[in-house]
């Protein structure tokens, strides 16, 4: 009826219409930034594999994957005129025990579209990123970051306007504990510190002061398993009794499973890869649901699908989407990305090799 106060559903609406136009604006542009960025990872590869086209034969030999082999406890490294594989931890929760090859810098780059999450989040864009560095066969030094979130919240909530925002600053080292082979599965452990807390809204997960995780790899017939069984600790500030402002700590556990299996073979070190995962986390700072309904008691639980295509054995460019299961979760989330392992080995192998050599003695 003309004049009648608009529904929910119509206000909703003419808010996503009115948002369509800045959000894929803000998609088209972090996409660009993306594909550009991917250029030069290829072009940089290209012109590095051809100067060593020569004596290069890892292209011919194979091996490589979009997910990490079972069997070693990094991905294995190659003689100096080789390029080796990448390992890669996105786009999946779960991240792998295994660990790049020694010496070589990894970096793993994507674009995050994310609809319906907690905390009144409607839609946020994002970039995220990690930059991997294994300085022994058993130790591994990364760097995460989300660079830019562009975030607008649903009516209603404290903040309804638009914020374009940096995520955390995290740094963490990893750990060999024991190393796989056939039947056997790879085990380590991780330990992660957030440096710098960044502003933008979180999703599902949320953002810690500091995780520990254990982390699992392995094969099972034709498939790669990956598994993690991780703690964080969440911060956040409230007022007191007083009105004064408190800091809340509070434990959240995590726990997920993802499956990979080689789909199609395209030649010596090209293939694409599928993954399914399953993930859970328990929200211990979250205390509505997406629709604004109190629960206090919140869970986030999804399912994940996504492809992985090694174009080299150092380059893999990755998509998928993530569904989230319960009212906590975020509803719909779309990535792409790539990881490219810099085919130039930061220092001689001599000295890594001989401790190499008295870790695996002692293990």
């Amino acid at each position: 009826m003309r004049g009648a106060t608009p529904t929910s559903g119509e206000t909703r609406h003419r808010l996503d219409r009115r948002w369509g136009s800045l959000s894929l604006r803000a998609s088209a542009l972090l996409l660009a930034c993306l594909q550009i960025s991917s250029g030069v990872v290829l072009a940089q590869a290209t012109v590095y594999e051809s100067a060593q086209a020569p004596t290069q034969t890892s292209s011919q030999t194979g091996g490589s994957r979009p997910g990490p082999s079972a069997g070693t406890d990094s991905a294995p490294d190659a003689p100096e005129t080789e390029v080796p594989a990448a390992n890669p931890s996105r786009p999946t929760v779960t991240n792998p025990a295994l660990l790049p090859p020694v010496g070589y810098l990894q970096f793993e780059q994507g674009v995050l579209f994310a609809t319906a999450g907690p905390g009144g989040v409607a839609q946020q864009v994002a970039l995220v990123q990690a930059t991997k560095l294994a300085v022994h066969p058993r130790l591994m030094l990364q760097l995460l970051s989300e660079p830019f979130a562009a975030t607008r919240q649903m009516p209603g909530t404290a903040d309804a306007a638009s914020t374009r925002d940096p995520g955390d600053l995290v740094f963490g080292v990893q750990g060999l504990l024991a190393k796989g082979g056939g039947a056997v599965p790879t085990v380590a452990v991780a330990y992660n510190r957030r440096l710098r807390a960044g502003s933008s809204a979180d999703l599902d997960i949320g953002s810690y002061a500091q995780s520990g995780t254990l982390l699992v790899s392995g094969n099972a017939g034709k498939f790669h398993y990956d598994s993690n069984f991780g703690v964080t600790e969440q911060v956040a500030s409230q007022a007191g009794a007083d009105l004064a402002p408190t800091t809340l700590r509070r434990a959240q556990y995590l726990q997920s499973i993802s499956l990979s299996h080689d789909l199609l073979p395209l030649g010596p070190g090209k293939k694409i890869q599928i993954t399914g995962e399953l993930w859970h986390a328990t929200q211990p700072l979250v205390d509505a649901t997406v629709s604004r309904r109190s629960n206090p008691r919140s869970n986030a639980v999804g399912a994940l699908a996504a492809f992985g295509y090694a174009m080299r054995p150092n380059l893999v460019v990755d998509a998928g989407f993530d569904h989230g299961l319960t009212s906590t979760s975020t509803e719909w989330e779309g990535f792409a990305g790539f990881t490219y392992l810099l085919p130039h080995r930061l220092w001689r192998r001599g000295a890594e090799s001989a401790a190499g050599r008295r870790g695996h003695g002692h293990s």
